[in-house]
């Protein structure tokens, strides 16, 4: 099929590709639809205008096989969601992945309390969709990132039995109070909450603690903060925080673990990546978002560790 100009395309309402060769569909986008940019081409996937074999996709990454056909459309669906705290990553009948805003909890611990939960309940229930919303993980209220939601029973049942088998890479980026003074490292502790539910962390096993293992990487560094990348062997209730204050570095904005240096209001901790096996046909599965912008403007000069 001839390729399209940027603006031929932008004339028509959809524009069908069959794809000739293993690539991946940003990469796709950029040479099939001539003229267009990379970040027109994030808008027209976030809208949710893009189809691969008639499947609605936002993965940026998604790997694309000969014979495929991608549909492109400029117009973004009346019944897409917006809400200024959960934005859909991707969607399938099994299961949906968002990307969640801080100050939205992941699900409510009362029937009052706002979650990004009933946002997606009540998405579904726009669009006439007979499922509802299945929490398999969670965020902290202030902590932004991605998350994985089952719109089913037997997709939950199957995430909850086979967790740490099907999801194989967590990450998290944090700015966190002054300058780290290792390259890298890992952290390990046993945690368990007092009776005023507030994560203590100990070498030993105080009773009843859990076993928690996280790993980070120095990013960027300045005298005053540093950009950490985090990965989780377990994951355990604000395990990142307790670590981060158990090694002399609290995360930026941390009202519970942190030492008061709260510089632009919110807790400056990200989950951007979450790599997992579809729990029903055991592909891999891909998603990451960019570092927050806020997160690097404590780092305008070049501070980056070297390798």
């Amino acid at each position: 099929m001839k390729n399209k100009t940027g603006a031929e395309y932008a004339a028509s309402k959809y524009s069908e590709h069959i794809v000739r060769e293993e690539t991946t569909l940003m990469e796709f986008l950029l040479k099939e639809l001539s003229g267009i940019s990379r970040n027109r081409a994030k808008d027209i996937l976030v809208g949710h205008g893009i189809t691969v074999d008639r499947r609605n996709t936002t993965r940026f990454d998604e790997p694309l096989h000969p014979g495929q056909v991608v549909r492109v459309s400029k117009h973004k669906r009346s019944n897409m969601l917006l809400n200024k705290y959960v934005k859909i990553v991707y969607e399938d009948k099994d299961l949906i992945v968002i990307e969640k805003n801080e100050g939205i909890l992941s699900m409510p611990a009362t029937a009052k309390q706002y979650s990004a939960k009933q946002v997606l309940d009540e998405y579904f229930q726009k669009r006439h969709f007979k499922c509802t919303a299945h929490t398999v993980h969670r965020l902290d209220r202030e902590t932004s990132g991605l998350m994985m939601y089952a719109k089913n029973r037997e997709i939950a049942q199957i995430l909850e039995d086979n967790w740490h088998d099907i999801v194989f890479d967590r990450r998290y980026v944090a700015v966190v109070s002054g300058q780290m003074e290792r390259e890298g490292g890992t952290i390990e502790s046993w945690l368990k909450d007092n009776k005023a539910y507030i994560t203590y962390s100990s070498p030993e096993d105080p009773g009843g603690g859990k076993y928690s293992i996280t790993h980070y990487h120095t990013l960027k560094t300045t005298p005053r903060c540093s950009l950490v990348e985090l990965k989780l062997e377990t994951g355990r209730k604000n395990q990142i925080r307790v670590h981060m204050q158990d090694i002399g570095h609290p995360v930026l904005g941390d009202r519970k673990y942190g030492d008061g240096n709260d510089p632009i209001g919110r807790l400056c901790l990200h989950a951007y990546r979450l790599d997992f096996y579809h729990p029903r046909t055991g592909e891999v599965m891909n998603f990451e978002t960019p570092f927050p912008r806020e997160f690097m403007k404590f780092f305008t000069t070049n501070n980056e560790i070297t390798e």
